[in-house]
């Protein structure tokens, strides 16, 4: 079948929506038409090669979408199902998957290779150039081809232009505070970054009990938008929040500190590590760049204040499990999937939506193809 989506020819350069071949699904994969994609930092960070990766690419991994057609062998879903994508394929049975830890499955090993699970390829452009995808999804597409591994059922009500997001980011930014920083009542939070990510931690520590959950970012608009998610203090920088944090703890500090920044930097290491408490944790959920090797530390304060730093991809969550979660949290009004909408692009708008992103004015911009 022929359908549209957008795809990076070369590293640097913007996205271009074209028409493209895709292949029927193959045993153990699903033919979904998406509803809706997330614009998630992830696929600017292909795009500028802070993630390494392959081209041609049709970039996205937030997806929402109804089941067309199944390949055989196909159990999990079946047409006419609704679903969500998780960007981490969970197989289930590897050693990861066993231990409850499915965000590290093994299949993960082929998320940055751009092909199918079995090495191949399914999207082709108009003059038969194979495509890659971006972690065995590529959600900027009005129709994929995908594993059954990919896909979490959903219940037919919930709309897939919220539902989309589940796919990463709120994912990510939730169990960033729920799982990686085991967030309990009662502890300070400082949420370092407020974009799709941040927002859903601060939804996180909120859920888990927080006390207080200061919200850092230097964009005011993300700082409002912040105390609408349940933020109870805001601060344009770290070092602004390090005095207001010494205040509402009494120079305790904070117990933990999430950091959600479109592009991590090492140099701030230490000071977001300042903001943390005696046996506090430090959770680094955003991507640096693939290149930066060392990071700005005091080992000492690590050591002699038992300082954790840890990193957390997915959220550390089970997505099988944890998304149908997240989807009743929704369904129950305690999670707002809607306020961290800021705005819909038809798929030609694409790089205006990415430069609104990079601009600081969405908190999440989506996809809508329907």
């Amino acid at each position: 079948m022929q359908t549209q989506a957008a795809i990076l020819w070369e590293q640097g350069k913007p996205w271009s929506v074209e028409t493209i071949t895709l292949d029927p699904p193959k045993a153990g994969e699903v033919l979904v038409e998406l509803t809706a994609s997330g614009m998630c930092h992830s696929d600017d960070h292909c795009r500028t090669g802070d993630l390494p990766g392959v081209t041609p690419l049709i970039g996205g991994h937030e997806g929402a979408g109804i089941v067309m057609e199944v390949g055989e062998g196909v159990t999990r879903v079946a047409p006419g199902d609704h679903v969500v994508f998780s960007f981490v394929p969970a197989c289930g049975h590897c050693q990861p998957c066993a231990d409850g830890h499915s965000n590290l499955c093994d299949n993960g090993s082929a998320l940055l290779v751009g092909a199918q699970l079995d090495g191949t390829t399914r999207h082709h452009s108009e003059d038969g150039t194979d495509l890659w995808t971006m972690v065995c999804l590529g959600t900027f597409s009005k129709h994929t081809v995908v594993n059954e591994m990919s896909c979490v059922k959903i219940e037919d009500d919930i709309p897939l232009e919220l539902a989309c997001l589940v796919g990463c980011g709120v994912t990510t930014g939730w169990g960033s505070s729920v799982y990686a920083a085991e967030v309990r009542p009662g502890d300070t939070v400082a949420v370092v970054g407020i974009g799709g990510i941040g927002a859903a931690a601060v939804q996180g520590a909120r859920l888990a009990g927080a006390r207080y959950i200061i919200a850092i970012d230097p964009i005011e608009f993300k700082r409002e938008q912040a105390l609408k998610f349940g933020a109870t203090h805001t601060a344009s920088s770290i070092g602004e929040s390090y005095e207001l944090i010494q205040q509402l703890t009494w120079g305790r500090m904070c117990e933990k500190v999430i950091c959600c920044m479109g592009v991590g930097d090492g140099e701030q290491i230490a000071p977001i590590m300042s903001l943390c408490a005696k046996r506090g944790r430090v959770v680094v959920t955003n991507i640096h760049s693939a290149a930066e090797g060392q990071i700005n530390i005091s080992l000492c304060d690590l050591t002699l204040m038992e300082k954790q730093l840890v990193g957390s991809i997915f959220g550390s969550a089970n997505p099988q499990s944890d998304i149908p979660r997240l989807m009743q949290l929704y369904r129950n009004g305690q999670l707002d999937l809607a306020g961290m909408v800021t705005q819909e692009y038809a798929l030609e708008d694409i790089n205006q939506g990415f430069a609104d992103m990079l601009a600081g004015k969405n908190i999440r911009g989506v996809l809508r193809y329907k």
